[in-house]
């Protein structure tokens, strides 16, 4: 609509960096702060989510996800940032020594997520809830990904995973 995230913000009551964050697909907005964006934006919530279109098809190239990188740890986002996705696939890569988590990561996933873990390369050790667990190549783990978690890479060489992350799954 050619808006600028202050004149959406002053449109909708939401901050703007909290709509920088949403744009960039770094946190989804509560049901409320949807709505009030898509109000502001004279969407419906359905046209926001884009509830009411037909089916996506979206291809990620090698190479073309979205990447981060901090601390020897690097991440392609292989999943794009769609309305109402529920599960995300990213690949890892640990350099020795090097780890997931830290101070400047996100907070846990949200309760009732789960994670499954294939390694690729190199080795990797899951500290999860206390406990450690060492995976090599072929390995794979499902874990419940609210439980403070982190993979480390303790080896000589780098070593790399595929995740899935299935959000808001419910425990039995």
């Amino acid at each position: 609509m050619g808006l600028s995230l202050r004149e959406l913000a002053e449109r909708t009551g939401v901050s703007a960096p909290m709509l920088s964050q949403v744009e960039r697909g770094e946190t989804s907005p509560t049901l409320a702060v949807a709505a009030r964006i898509a109000a502001g934006l004279d969407l419906s919530l359905s046209q926001l989510l884009r509830l009411d279109e037909g089916r996506h098809l979206v291809i990620t190239r090698r190479g073309r996800g979205r990447k981060h990188r901090r601390a020897g740890h690097r991440v392609e986002e292989l999943t794009p940032p769609l309305p109402g996705q529920r599960a995300e696939l990213s690949l890892h890569s640990l350099d020795p020594g090097a780890a997931t988590g830290g101070e400047a990561d996100p907070p846990l996933h949200e309760p009732g997520s789960r994670e499954t873990v294939h390694v690729q390369s190199g080795a990797v050790v899951l500290a999860i809830d206390g406990d450690e667990h060492e995976l090599r190549v072929g390995d794979s783990v499902t874990f419940d990904a609210d439980l403070s978690h982190h993979f480390e890479n303790r080896g000589d060489d780098a070593a790399g995973f595929i995740a899935v992350l299935a959000a808001g799954l419910r425990r039995s």
